[in-house]
């Protein structure tokens, strides 16, 4: 077999095109996921990550951090953690409730990761109004109240007692575990909430969430690849 390089005229024809059967590398898709609460969402995420990282290793990379900010300065944190990444982020994640924060808060964030995203980089707010737990009732049921973040507690627990699934508490490390078999109702359901809330502000969408657009996106990956007959 000659080592000389292919003559320039023959680039580009078929007997010089790679064989078929040769393994392409197939480069990870790199996600930041930033969240205001230091544990509840982080863990919730973490359980997305294990099966990710168990099915379908090396082909969604996660990082996922907890802050503790809120609206504008969770955007900030999250802008500042992308700068500092080497490899780039294909798609960073800013995860945060509505709880009382100002409404030109809420909404401000949501621009500011419209203005910001590129080609190369895209910025979503993944806002739920009023609190994450909407996101978790929305696995058992669709929900369109507008109710104080307090009433969502007690909802939930209710539902998840009901099908023997223990008692909820905030930053409970098995959520993902959990709510999994209900994964496809929930996306459904916030879609529902969505066409409801379309026009509307982040601020006035209530309830709603946003977390559904970044489940649906990661979703092709939580399944065991299924076997070759």
């Amino acid at each position: 077999m000659s080592l000389k390089p292919a003559k320039k005229s023959d680039l580009g024809k078929s007997w010089m095109n790679p064989r078929r059967d040769n393994p392409k590398r197939i480069h990870p898709e790199y996600h930041l996921i930033v969240t205001e609460g230091a544990k509840t969402e982080p863990n919730y995420f973490s359980g997305m990550m294990d099966a990710i990282n168990r099915y379908h290793p090396k082909r969604i990379y996660l990082e996922i951090e907890g802050t503790g900010y809120n609206t504008t300065s969770l955007f900030e944190r999250a802008q500042q953690l992308a700068a500092d990444f080497a490899n780039g982020y294909q798609h960073v994640w800013v995860v945060y409730d509505t709880d009382d924060f100002p409404a030109e808060h809420i909404n401000e964030t949501v621009q500011r990761c419209k203005d910001i995203s590129s080609d190369e980089t895209k910025y979503h707010a993944v806002w739920s109004n009023q609190c994450v737990e909407l996101w978790c009732l929305l696995h058992f049921s669709f929900f369109q109240s507008d109710i104080e973040r307090s009433e969502y507690f007690p909802k939930l627990n209710e539902q998840m007692k009901a099908r023997r699934l223990g008692a909820y508490r905030k930053n409970r490390n098995d959520m993902y575990q959990v709510l999994l078999p209900y994964l496809d109702d929930a996306i459904r359901n916030a879609k529902k909430l969505a066409v409801i809330n379309k026009g509307k502000l982040p601020a006035d969408a209530a309830p709603g969430t946003e977390v559904y657009r970044l489940v649906e996106k990661l979703r092709p990956y939580l399944d065991p690849v299924e076997p070759v007959k």
